[in-house]
């Protein structure tokens, strides 16, 4: 299984703050560094390309993924050149996580009919993959243009689909793409929600990728503390869960270890990409802690 890390501290934007957390996931043995991206909220993540070439230059063996590079925003050409750009730049490093996206201000402000989302998505992905492909790409009836440079990794960067709900997983399912899983859903959803993405056309994909909330603590009063402020904070609208444990693995070593086993005999994960807590405030210390104990405990 692969191990995957985000960044557990992002109150400094600066390149050295990141790429000093990326340096100590490489070290520790992590196999991949991930960004989302995010828009109009304090911390946004606006541009994770540019943040992930900043990793690139810092790191030799992390791989660098997106777990929602946001295509509906994006024209795709610029998309493909940019991408491409940093596949190159990482000497092949790239995982490409995409979305659609789903707030409503973030269509309003980019001026995208949500109710076209998903063929917008499908339809730049498409010419994504014919330009990362050498294709001449139509411009009008007298132009047509290709993209320099091309993806070191060919034909592209491995493609997986951030996907929320039935249409997005039958969508990623009839593309053939990885679904992502996102840290907020239970086992029994994702178990669903995998078994929808199967009979949509994905049962051959062996590659199965999940995120999951994790904090590793031999402290049974910190893990009690970190669990009732989880409890404690804002939840998204399509997060339905009655239980902490439903949907994020915090606790002491073995228990850490016994949970993602059992999401391992569950659903076969292949990729577990470790997400921080999104709490304000923690001890920078502590969360250190956990990310660099992870990789030896799950070994």
């Amino acid at each position: 299984m692969h191990l995957g890390l985000t960044p557990w501290d992002l109150s400094d934007g600066s390149a050295q703050h990141l790429q000093a957390q990326a340096i100590i996931a490489e070290q520790c043995g992590y196999d991949s560094f991930w960004l989302p991206e995010n828009h109009f909220q304090t911390g946004a993540i606006p541009d994770p390309l540019t943040q992930l070439a900043s990793v690139a230059a810092a790191t030799k063996t992390l791989r660098l993924g997106t777990t929602s590079y946001l295509l509906t925003l994006r024209h795709p050409l610029l998309a493909a050149e940019q991408v491409a750009v940093l596949d190159q730049l990482s000497h092949g490093r790239v995982i490409l996580g995409v979305g659609r996206g789903f707030a409503a201000d973030l269509f309003k402000a980019f001026d995208i009919d949500p109710t076209a989302k998903r063929e917008i998505f499908e339809s730049i992905l498409e010419t994504m993959q014919r330009a990362w492909a050498g294709e001449p790409i139509t411009i009008d009836e007298a132009t047509a243009v290709t993209i320099s440079p091309r993806p070191r990794q060919q034909p592209h960067p491995p493609i997986w689909v951030a996907a929320f709900g039935p249409k997005a997983l039958a969508q990623a399912g009839r593309l053939g793409l990885p679904y992502l899983a996102s840290p907020l859903e239970t086992l029994e959803t994702l178990t669903a929600n995998y078994a929808r993405h199967r009979a949509a056309g994905a049962a051959s994909i062996d590659c199965i990728p999940v995120m999951r909330t994790i904090h590793v603590s031999d402290s049974a009063a910190e893990i009690k503390e970190l669990k009732a402020r989880l409890a404690q904070m804002p939840r998204p609208r399509t997060q339905v869960v009655a239980k902490i444990d439903d949907w994020a693995i915090v606790g002491e070593p073995g228990w850490v270890r016994e949970q993602v086993q059992r999401y391992r005999e569950s659903l076969g994960i292949t990729h577990l990409i470790a997400a921080r807590l999104r709490i304000p405030g923690l001890d920078p210390v502590r969360l250190r802690r956990s990310v660099e104990c992870l990789p030896e405990l799950l070994a």
